[in-house]
């Protein structure tokens, strides 16, 4: 099969959904590997490097001409979903719980889609695991804005003029991003607490050697099957609130990363609670994208607000797209090397990787759980 790797074209996005390392690897596999040309330009992967590895370097309009899989990082555009040959097999971020316009659209022109964030959360998926991976990046880069932002030093410091004292960061979700500021955050010295609604993430987060936040209430489940976060009463709700202001009042940088997947993201900093910080204190919203955990976010914008400096950055993964790209197509190879045989992928729905993932197929909409959130009746309503 002819495996096509095209050039992002939405607008921030830097990252490239092979390497010439990943391409190396699918070639061995048994599949004919094209990029366009200066896909990994931006990544600092250069065409030579693509051919080296065996890849064939050609157009757009021929890559879309040609291909039998496309492997992609983002969504496709409007363009790009035009270019999409009935039949073809799309792999990529398609963020499909809430791109309901995207998933019938593809249904309509009868691509195989299956997304890379949808992948279970198995051993056997773990190294195929994009949005983990993709979640590191994001994680320590939102420390490294937070730093830059801050207008003093993280770490502790002894000087001839007195003790500096370290910074003070409130992590709000323990997730993969939540863990990784953590981690990041101490490295760089500060002192970190950090909250999520899962008591099961508390021995995680102190073995990383931040404070874990309880909230006193009623217990209850906190996450759904796949290990996620859920939607929780209104009595833990009024807790959390309040267990959250009293932390962000005296924190220095506030990085949030609580997202519920297929809806909209909790606000958990109200606007009371931005202005209850002291000026020249940092916020980072991870959860932009899905409205944002602070009231006062405007996704790819800086916000000023009484001196809080409010950060709900887009594309952050892309700021460092040449690690990004590499952990990226790591986990793209492996998903493809996994549920294919010389060279040739097999969308068997038996396959537990493959049922999780496949979102189109045939002119349907056969993922359940994205039919249901789409509001699809049944299979087929994407025709």
């Amino acid at each position: 099969m002819k495996l096509a790797v095209p050039r992002e074209t939405v607008g921030g996005e830097r990252r490239v959904a092979a390497t010439p390392e990943t391409c190396g690897k699918l070639k061995k596999a048994g599949f004919e590997v094209f990029v366009e040309n200066g896909a990994g330009e931006a990544s600092s992967f250069g065409d030579s490097e693509y051919r080296e590895a065996g890849a064939s370097l050609t157009t757009a309009d021929n890559l879309y001409e040609q291909a039998d899989i496309i492997a992609k990082v983002s969504a496709p555009t409007e363009d790009e979903t035009g270019r999409l040959r009935s039949g073809v097999i799309l792999i990529a971020l398609l963020n499909p719980l809430s791109n309901g316009d995207l998933i019938r659209r593809l249904a309509e022109q009868r691509v195989d889609a299956l997304a890379m964030e949808l992948m279970p959360r198995i051993s056997r998926a773990q190294k195929m695991d994009a949005l983990s991976a993709m979640s590191t990046v994001t994680g320590y880069s939102a420390v490294l804005i937070a730093a830059s932002k801050l207008n003093r030093f993280f770490p502790m410091f002894m000087t001839a003029a007195g003790t500096i004292k370290p910074a003070k960061v409130l992590v709000l979700g323990a997730g993969v991003a939540g863990l990784q500021a953590i981690a990041t955050a101490k490295r760089l010295g500060a002192v970190v607490e950090v909250f999520d609604v899962r008591p099961a993430v508390k021995e995680q987060v102190e073995s990383l050697g931040a404070r874990f936040v309880e909230v006193e209430a009623p217990a209850q489940n906190a996450e759904d099957a796949g290990g996620y976060a859920k939607e929780m009463s209104d009595d833990y709700k009024l807790k959390q609130k309040e267990t959250i202001a009293a932390h962000v009042k005296v924190a220095d940088v506030v990085i949030s990363t609580a997202l519920i997947p297929g809806k909209p993201a909790p606000v958990l900093i109200t606007r009371d609670m931005v202005e209850s910080m002291r000026p020249d204190t940092v916020i980072v919203d991870l959860a932009g994208e899905a409205g944002g955990n602070c009231e006062l976010s405007k996704f790819g914008e800086s916000v000023l607000h009484g001196g809080v400096v409010i950060e709900a950055p887009m594309h952050l993964a892309s700021s460092l797209s040449y690690h990004a790209s590499q952990m990226y197509a790591r986990t793209m190879a492996a998903f493809v090397l996994d549920v294919s045989k010389d060279g040739t992928l097999n969308l068997d729905p038996e396959n537990e990787i493959i049922a999780g993932t496949l979102v189109t197929r045939g002119g349907d909409i056969v993922h359940e759980r994205v039919r249901a959130t789409l509001g699809e009746a049944q299979a087929g309503g994407g025709t």
